[in-house]
Order: structure tokens, then sequence, then C-alpha cells
């Protein structure tokens, strides 16, 4: 597998950018929205749940690219509509799998008297990296492009500068988040995504729709 040609000494971000991208470019093999995953990595490894976190990013980028077409048939917009929405619910999913990964990884370090707890989880952190990885690289193909003008290049690529910045920022504040908790200095604690929309007892249109 994959996952073990990665060296011992490697930061995690950059493990997680690897695999990221990885995703990235298999999809772009084929740049169907239907084309089923094929995860190179085995379910015991944390690169599985990395590659299929950013696999269904990249499905729902190119689903928000759709839909957003003018001339889209109304009755294909609707069932859209309901694949990003399902897709929005399974991206939340694989958030918390990879929080329980990391809750696991730390469940025994001693937590400081003095520790602080961080506005968001390790997970939601690598959500906003994974789509940045899709941004960096979609960035950089209109950088690419050949059928506009300079300007337009010039635009993209002031954008691409941007983003590698960020992608620079957010790498050293997630490893300072994980290096925190694995010395006890912050802690992990991960509230489940209550999500109302999709529960038939809770969304007033499914349940009143249901007497």
């Amino acid at each position: 597998m994959h996952g073990k040609t990665f060296r011992n000494d490697m930061k995690q971000t950059e493990l997680f950018w690897k695999v990221f991208n990885e995703s990235i470019v298999d999809y772009h093999k084929y740049d169907n929205v239907d084309h089923e995953i094929e995860n190179p990595y085995d379910k015991s490894q944390i690169e599985h749940l990395l590659y299929h976190k950013n696999w269904v990013d990249t499905v729902q980028w190119h689903f928000e690219d759709i839909i957003r077409d003018p001339e889209i048939d109304p009755k294909a917009a609707l069932i859209l509509k309901r694949r990003i929405d399902a897709s929005n619910q399974v991206r939340t999913d694989m958030v918390e799998f990879i929080d329980s990964y990391f809750l696991d990884k730390y469940k025994n370090v001693k937590v400081l008297p003095d520790a602080k707890i961080n506005t968001e989880s390790p997970a939601w952190a690598i959500d906003r990296y994974s789509i940045l990885a899709l941004k960096i690289y979609h960035m950089e193909q209109e950088t690419k492009r050949t059928d506009v003008d300079a300007e337009h290049i010039a635009k993209c690529q002031k954008k691409l500068d941007v983003l590698r910045e960020q992608h620079k920022d957010l790498s050293t504040a997630i490893e300072e988040l994980l290096a925190d908790i694995e010395a006890g200095r912050k802690y992990m604690k991960v509230y489940k995504q209550m999500k109302m929309y999709n529960d038939e007892s809770l969304n007033p249109i499914l349940y009143k729709g249901k007497k």
C-alpha cells in the first residue's frame, strides 16, 4: 500500500497534503463525478480516511460547478442538489471518523492542568486543508490555460500565490495544534454534528409531510 512508503520523519501535514493531492490527481484521470472511488490504502491506515475524505470533497467541488450551469435542466438540478446534500453528510461523517482517529491516538496523553481547548478539532482543520488542496490545484490549472488573455493568467497567478501562502500558514497551524494535543497543552473535545435538515424527526418539512 502507498502508506508504507512515507518516511517516519515526515510531518503529519506533509502526509495529509500528499494523500490529498494523490486523490485529486486520481480523480482527474477520469474527471467524472460518477466514477467509483478506488482507494489505494488499507482501511487500517489514516491515509485511507484522508484519501476518501478528499475524494468526496473533489466530487462535490465538481457537483458545485455542474449545478451552476445556467442551462441545466431543472429536474437534473434538483437531483443534483439532493446528491450535494448527501455528499455533505458523507463529508461530515468523514470528518468525525478522522477526529475519532486522533481521539484514539492521543487517548493516553496526560492533559496539563492549564490545558486549553482549541476553536476547532484537528479533523475540521484538516477539512479546510483538503479544500485548500483543491483550490490550489484548480487555480494552478487556470494559470496554464491557453484560451484566455494575459490579464486572466496574471490575476489567477496572484490568487495562487495567496493560496500557497495560506497552505504554509495552515500547515504550521495544524502541526502546532497536533503538537499541543500530544504534549497535553491542549485537549480534544469533539461535538458530533447535529444536522437537522436530513433528519425526518427534526426537519419540520419532513415530519409534517409524514402526518
